[in-house]
């Protein structure tokens, strides 16, 4: 694209071989950007950059584990030689452990921070300074609406809740850097296998819970992601975005109005009876 949103631009985005990361790359190529798509996953990877290329976008593969630093300088220096430097980092890759306090083994709590916190930190740490020659840049960390309050998870929750406080960590410390940091806070996203793979109701007593009752996509949050890259966004820094069909701004308020129409419409109904 000649006038795209991202023209001139070269981003990174971690996790890319599905889900948000998948569109988002396919959204950002679209919009002009060169893409570097990392993941553990190479075929998958290796599939959406085909499909970007196809389709007339610039895009390279690189396989990619977030919590090695070797890696990510690995991903620095190739993002420079075929695109020659790096933009816009995405922070998507993240994993989920589905264990709460009393239950978590010690391994699946320490590998759940490792890929969700310290991947998010190594990626800034590594890549802000390849951003810094450029003039400056956006890095946007995905984090949950698990990082804005409680969550059945305790590995997965806390993680997200510090990648929150990191972003605001890091969009002071690069601000004169010309680097932006903000993160972004996905609810219920069709298409993922957090909510695809959970316990028989999971998924449906969570859409019940959203205010807008439905579940977001893959594309709404990225655009998210666009909009925060883009300069259109050049004022935004150590923001918090949820993208949640209203859930964090007031789920059980809202929830709490509907059982009271209904408990009153059950007293008029039994009184009708009586």
């Amino acid at each position: 694209m000649e006038n795209g949103r991202l023209q001139g631009k070269v981003a990174l985005i971690t996790g890319g071989a599905g889900g948000q990361g998948r569109v988002e790359a396919e959204l950002f190529a679209r919009e002009g950007g060169a893409v570097l798509v990392t993941d553990i996953d190479a075929a998958g990877g290796e599939a959406v950059c085909a499909a970007v290329r196809a389709a007339g976008g610039r895009a390279q593969f690189q396989r990619h584990d977030v919590c090695d630093p070797a890696g990510w300088q690995a991903c620095v220096a190739a993002a420079q030689a075929a695109f020659g430097g790096l933009d816009v980092l995405i922070n998507n890759a993240g994993t989920i452990s589905r264990h709460g306090i009393a239950t978590i083994p010690l391994d699946s709590w320490n590998r759940t921070l490792e890929v969700n916190l310290t991947g998010v930190m190594l990626g800034m740490q590594i890549c802000a300074p390849a951003m810094r020659a450029r003039g400056g840049g956006s890095i946007v960390n995905v984090s949950s609406i698990a990082g804005m309050g409680a969550h059945y998870d305790a590995a997965y929750c806390a993680s997200k809740w510090a990648v929150r406080g990191l972003t605001k960590t890091a969009a002071i410390e690069f601000v004169d850097w010309g680097i932006r940091v903000n993160s972004i806070h996905p609810g219920q996203i069709v298409e993922t296998s957090f909510f695809r793979d959970g316990a028989p109701g999971h998924a449906e007593s969570a859409r019940r819970a959203i205010p807008m009752q439905r579940q977001g996509t893959p594309l709404e949050c990225a655009y998210l992601a666009l909009f925060l890259a883009s300069d259109e966004a050049s004022f935004i820094t150590g923001a918090e975005i949820a993208i949640d069909g209203g859930f964090t701004a007031g789920a059980a308020i809202w929830m709490r109005s509907r059982m009271r129409d209904e408990l009153a419409a059950a007293e008029r109904a039994g009184a009708a009876a009586g």
